[in-house]
């Protein structure tokens, strides 16, 4: 099995349909969580089944490795 567990801002844009801009200001105002490893901002793949739900993220969570 080779599920990805997070994704990229450009590339949850891609499979989200939402632009950059949208994940940004959601991200800004905490309806999308992100986790923060080394200095790359990436969103869990939990995110986005939850959006798919209709149940988006609520928080940020910054987890540094």
């Amino acid at each position: 099995m080779n599920e990805r567990s997070a994704f990229s801002i450009k590339e949850f844009s891609e499979r989200s349909g939402l632009s950059v801009a949208t994940i940004y200001r959601r991200l800004k105002d905490g309806s999308l969580r992100s986790v923060q490893i080394g200095g790359r901002r990436l969103i869990p793949a939990d995110v986005e089944r939850e959006l798919l739900a209709g149940e988006p993220g609520s928080r940020n969570s910054d987890q540094a490795a």
